[in-house]
């Protein structure tokens, strides 16, 4: 396994002084919020009270510097694990967890299994489930904007094993060949499900894969902020500029099982994970801002308190919303509903006249 840090023939990009004091505090807080709420969707499931989940933890850095470097109107093609990035867009927690509930104030109205949120007013794609999918449908989005001549970008999260996939292959292709304005933005965090990374692919790195459609593919130190906001930043730049595509690989290690269906006990070894956890992002990040005396450790135990607390209101909040109306299986689809979901509505509305009647 190719371990975070490690040198490679991929080129790599080290951190710089790209936050302002406070940018860089705001950034810590996001991130310990997002820890926060992930260990609690996590407690969450296995009380019952939601029905899936794919943590984020240990990836924290990764996402939330690559969300600072975007501008508003960027298009994000999302996985299945990225909560920070939402959050760093300015979607609200409570937002995310109606999602997760599937409640009447979730914006898509329970349509998407738990965890495959979207967002259209942050430019937030809904999330798909297929391993890659997303990579071509950034591409795809990325070309209209070259064609409207717009100045945005269209970045795809995905994992080390979509890589493997073949929307890898077709999406890296269409944009290096249309020099399109994307970035894939590849959160290597050492496992596709069980798969370790050194069993799925031969490649010294993956970023040096883009290499093979005519795209620079950089390597970064995921777990340092500084170092990801770069690397998305001049590769927006590039993109904007009219230069095409950039794969960005940020290595990092997934603290947490694959999803809430999966027991990582049975594949990662203690050593490891103690190794991975000395690295921990928010510890990292913490420290270097008690070093430069912009953090303390009072300012800790509140930030994490506080944090705690709200993420409870919210998810109670979302909890006790109103849940969704069934009848609202026969909308969405056409503007005006057609004589046969007219007809399944009336045997519904039926059925549960008759099953009120029995109560």
């Amino acid at each position: 396994m190719v371990e975070p840090g490690t040198p490679s023939m991929a080129p790599t990009i080290s951190g710089a002084s790209d936050f302002s004091e406070d940018g860089l505090r705001d950034a810590y807080r996001l991130m310990v919020l997002a820890r926060v709420a992930d260990e609690r969707c996590l407690m969450l499931q296995r009380q019952g009270r939601i029905g899936f989940y794919a943590p984020l933890m240990g990836q924290e850095a990764a996402q939330v510097g690559a969300s600072r470097a975007l501008s508003p109107g960027d298009w994000v093609f999302p996985a299945y694990r990225e909560m920070a990035v939402a959050l760093a867009r300015g979607v609200s927690l409570k937002a995310i967890f109606d999602q997760l509930l599937g409640n009447a104030d979730d914006a898509i109205r329970g349509r998407q299994m738990p965890n495959h949120f979207g967002f259209r007013e942050k430019n937030f794609v809904v999330a798909s489930s297929p391993i890659g999918t997303q990579i071509t449908q950034a591409v795809g989005a990325a070309m209209a904007a070259q064609r409207r001549k717009d100045p945005v970008v269209a970045i795809a999260f995905f994992g080390d094993g979509a890589t493997s996939s073949n929307d890898f292959h077709a999406g890296l292709n269409f944009a290096g060949v249309f020099q399109s304005p994307s970035i894939f933005f590849c959160q290597n965090n050492q496992w596709a499900i069980s798969m370790p990374r050194k069993r799925q692919t031969m490649s010294a790195t993956l970023a040096e894969k883009a290499a093979a459609y005519g795209i620079p593919g950089v390597q970064v130190d995921g777990n340092d902020i500084r170092a990801v906001y770069r690397a998305v930043r001049d590769a927006r730049a590039r993109a904007v500029s009219g230069h095409g595509p950039t794969m960005i690989e940020a290595e990092v290690y997934r603290f947490g099982p694959h999803s809430t269906s999966d027991d990582p006990k049975r594949y990662q070894t203690d050593l490891e994970l103690s190794a991975a956890k000395a690295r921990d992002p928010i510890g990292r990040l913490k420290a270097e801002l008690i070093a430069s005396a912009l953090w303390d450790e009072v300012a800790e135990q509140k930030l994490w308190e506080e944090s705690r607390a709200y993420v409870s209101r919210t998810f109670e909040a979302s909890e006790k919303a109103t849940p969704l109306d069934p009848r609202s299986i026969f909308e969405d689809v056409f503007a005006r509903l057609s004589p046969r979901l007219a007809e399944e509505r009336a045997d519904y509305d039926d059925r549960a006249r008759e099953g009120a009647l029995r109560s």
